[in-house]
């Protein structure tokens, strides 16, 4: 059997940016991938935000949009799967930009990749994840700390996962997270009783990404200027 040809990987991290500047940013991305670049993972956060994927209903929003607003917080229905989450500061958020032939363009494994890469990811930092028995996503000690919603166009991915690392978590007060009834959140500062440096976590998030996806890392990507909304 002939071996897949080497596939660079290269990640792009902007920082933070609103939401809205973000799927911006991902559309662009998308069709350069299309196009024939590498493979790209954008890490970065956001703004405070709700987002309702496809699969959200309005009961899982506890506040309405005026209130979620008087709070700071955004309120965008989107075009990921799931249901509801929270992003915001604190928060790693993934963005993979890959063509799906890595994993025979099957989500159920794309899926289960993106949960071995966090649990990679958080056993590096002392954490024994899992994933749960019907839900997408990632646990520790019974408590949701990684929620993962994905989009596909052309068998290119977009959206993604996030991690709570120092996550100010009543944010996820204003909802059902993930249409979940009494599930639990949870982030790395709270288990671990102290803040971590997110730029170790994103380092940790691409050695377990180019590893899962059997991909070469190729350092940044420069994608100047961000599109703007």
């Amino acid at each position: 059997m002939s071996q897949r040809p080497e596939r660079n990987l290269r990640t792009l991290c902007p920082g933070r940016l609103s939401y809205r500047e973000g799927l911006l940013l991902q559309q662009a991305l998308v069709e350069k991938r299309r196009r024939g670049s590498d493979e790209l993972l954008v890490l970065l956060e956001h703004d405070p935000v709700v987002t309702l994927g496809r699969s959200a209903r309005p009961e899982h929003l506890l506040y309405p949009a005026a209130e979620l607003a008087a709070r700071g917080i955004d309120c965008l229905p989107v075009s990921r799967g799931g249901m509801v989450t929270f992003h915001g500061p604190g928060q790693l958020v993934g963005y993979p930009i890959i063509g799906l032939d890595l994993v025979q363009r099957d989500l159920h494994r794309y899926l289960r990749s993106l949960e071995t890469v966090l649990i990679d990811t958080l056993a590096a930092f002392d954490l024994a994840a899992s994933r749960h028995p019907r839900h997408t996503g990632v646990w520790v000690e019974g408590r949701k700390i990684a929620s993962i919603g994905v989009a596909v166009r052309n068998w290119v991915s977009w959206h993604g996962f996030a991690l709570n690392i120092n996550t100010d978590l009543d944010g996820f007060a204003t909802m059902i997270p993930c249409g979940i009834p009494d599930v639990r959140m949870t982030s790395m500062e709270q288990i671990l009783g102290r803040p971590l440096e997110t730029f170790l976590v994103s380092e940790q998030i691409i050695r377990s990404f180019t590893a899962v996806f059997d991909l070469h890392y190729a350092g940044t990507y420069d994608f100047p200027p961000y599109p703007q909304t």
